[in-house]
């Protein structure tokens, strides 16, 4: 019988479909944000040796049902939505995408401070409308103002490439990276995110959700940020305090904030998000590009295959290599 990986999503790139057949592997799909009872009952039907997790959260009652589970690859490189801890207890190696959506990623970002910063929805809404607002209009020039970037990875870090290039100050606060990639990428250190939220005119997030970078863009770093800041949020919803943000944008205390990911996906209808002009909204789409999507799952797929064929992954790529390791020193 051929051993299956299932894809918790309803599609893979050709590419890494090929590689996994080629490996003897059968990819099984399941339907988008599938949970609950449809999630379980697809993971006992496939039994499956390997993982590629896309939506939805792979918690206790997946391990449950997947007694033959060998390895976890995310397709992409936020795992907010697996259960490491849980994970490493089983013995399963969680792999993550490192850089493979990057580009697509960083490019979104600068879409989304364009368009919050030269308020191009409005404008289109109100041309479409039968609206001319040039008269009285005060545009916005991004040159020679500064973003700070909140995490400093392969994302950010292409981040800063591009808005150097449209000439902007670039700042970082990412208190586990080395001296030696802010020097590489001439972007400068900063020791303190309040430091760096009351300096920027622009805050760019791209941290992984942990217990500690939780709602760390809160109601009062939202209060040392320059009353013209923008905040765009390409990385995981619940970093900000969606309820605090809200407020700030009502009370004028920011200019705006361009955001790709929400607390809980999709918002629900009443969300104040909604009503909201300053914002500019989509759905957790950044990475999704052809070129991206096919990087990431190829990356995502010979993850599965090495670990399967026993072939050694770069240590970097497995998130919770350490307490594996761990468990087996105490075997």
């Amino acid at each position: 019988m051929t051993d299956k990986v299932l894809i918790t999503g309803p599609s893979l790139a050709p590419t890494a479909v090929t590689l996994l057949e080629a490996a003897g592997l059968e990819p099984v799909y399941v339907p988008a944000y599938s949970q609950g009872d449809g999630l379980i009952d697809a993971v006992r039907g496939a039994r499956p040796v390997g993982i590629i997790s896309r939506m939805g959260r792979i918690d206790a009652p997946v391990f449950e049902a997947a007694p033959d589970l060998r390895v976890i690859s995310k397709h992409g490189v936020g795992v907010d939505n697996i259960n490491i801890a849980l994970a490493s207890s089983y013995g399963v190696p969680v792999l993550v995408a490192t850089g493979a959506n990057a580009v697509s990623v960083a490019e979104h970002a600068m879409a989304l401070l364009f368009a919050v910063a030269k308020k191009l929805v409005p404008l289109d809404a109100g041309l479409r409308a039968g609206r001319w607002e040039k008269p009285g209009f005060k545009g916005r020039e991004l040159a020679g103002s500064s973003i700070g970037l909140v995490a400093f990875g392969a994302i950010a870090r292409q981040t800063a490439v591009f808005a150097k290039a449209f000439g902007m100050e670039v700042y970082a606060y990412d208190p586990f990276a080395s001296d030696a990639a802010f020097m590489e990428t001439g972007v400068t250190r900063i020791e303190s995110l309040d430091d760096l939220v009351s300096r920027c005119d622009v805050i760019s997030l791209h941290a992984p959700l942990t217990p500690e970078t939780r709602a760390m863009i809160n109601a009062e770093r939202l209060t040392l940020m320059k009353p013209g800041a923008i905040i765009i949020n390409t990385a995981r919803g619940a970093l900000i305090d969606e309820a605090a943000l809200s407020a700030a944008l009502a009370e004028g205390r920011i200019a705006g904030a361009g955001l790709d990911s929400f607390a809980q996906e999709p918002p629900a209808a009443d969300h104040p998000f909604w009503s909201e002009p300053r914002l500019v909204l989509t759905p957790h789409i950044g990475g999704v590009t052809e070129a991206a999507n096919t990087r990431v799952g190829v990356e995502a797929a010979q993850g599965i295959i090495d670990i399967l064929a026993g072939r050694p992954v770069p240590p970097a790529r497995i998130i919770n290599g350490p307490a594996l390791a761990h468990s087996k020193s105490d075997a």
